[in-house]
């Protein structure tokens, strides 16, 4: 088996132990994490991500501990993030119906995909997508990144998802039967009682989107459907899911757990946790 994991992280700001929590867990586990962002894009750090003094408003309390601050702030700095790849150059995107002869490019769009979605299961050995605001933008509605969850997906390979990262999974769906793949499963995600009223903000842009544009805990129940079972955990410190192929973390308090999840399930055939 590969080893390695393909990390997608937003342009627009990702919350920095989300990413080296899981990161660390497995390279310590002897897996090679590999980055790629929606346009080739260097990703950053959100500030508060390594802020120790910023108090996270639904909370009331701050969450960046001096630990997570000092291992973002040194992961940052080795620069590891200026080698990615770009996923524009990776996956094709999907044609308009009003483009000329589009039966035909409509039908490359699906060749080239499965040649793409065939390299990176080869390559790689699980998915990992990583949270944050910055996916909003991004990520969650980015058909590329639909595309790439699916080919790990209908191989029954591992896909981690964080916080808001967790939301892609919702809305990848297969072209043509456009089902959830999640329906039926056991997922966790931001809870409503951990969304802002507010000030949902992004690296390089002034936009401040207020609250966030849905409310997680609802479309991902709404997707997992009367069978499957969204667990918010509120009250409790971390909320880690795992009903394979999906390993699922609700907020950045889940960093390491959800890491050591993530390899339990590549290294020891985990399949359901946390329910």
């Amino acid at each position: 088996m590969s080893k390695k994991v393909l990390a997608i992280l937003s342009e627009y700001g990702y919350w920095g132990i989300e990413l080296v929590g899981p990161l660390t867990k497995l390279e310590e586990a002897g897996y090679t994490v590999e980055f790629m962002t929606p346009k080739g894009k260097k990703a950053e750090a959100l500030p508060p991500s390594y802020d120790t003094t910023y108090v996270d408003p639904p909370l009331g309390t701050c969450v960046t501990t001096p630990l997570a601050a000092e291992m973002v702030t040194a992961f940052e700095a080795t620069n590891r993030l200026e080698t990615r790849r770009n996923m524009s150059e990776v996956v094709p995107e999907r044609p308009y119906f009003s483009v000329p002869d589009f039966l035909r490019t409509f039908e490359k769009y699906f060749s080239d995909l499965k040649t793409v979605q065939e390299e990176l299961t080869t390559e790689y050995a699980a998915l990992l997508l990583v949270g944050g605001s910055g996916p909003i933008i991004d990520m969650v509605n980015n058909q590329r990144v639909h595309d790439i969850i699916l080919a790990f997906y209908k191989k029954n390979m591992p896909i981690g998802a964080i916080c808001y990262g967790v939301a892609p999974l919702i809305f990848a769906r297969d072209f043509n039967e456009r089902k959830s793949i999640i329906k039926g499963k056991h997922v966790t995600g931001h809870c409503i009682e951990y969304d802002y009223h507010d000030n949902t903000g992004f690296l390089h842009t002034d936009l401040n989107m207020g609250p966030p544009p849905y409310t997680l805990e609802y479309i991902l129940s709404d997707a997992v459907g009367p069978e499957g079972q969204y667990h918010g955990n509120f009250g409790k410190e971390t909320s880690v899911i795992v009903d394979y192929p999906f390993i699922t973390a609700r907020s950045l308090q889940c960093a390491f757990e959800f890491g050591d999840q993530f390899v339990n399930v590549l290294d020891n055939g985990l399949k359901r946790y946390g329910w």
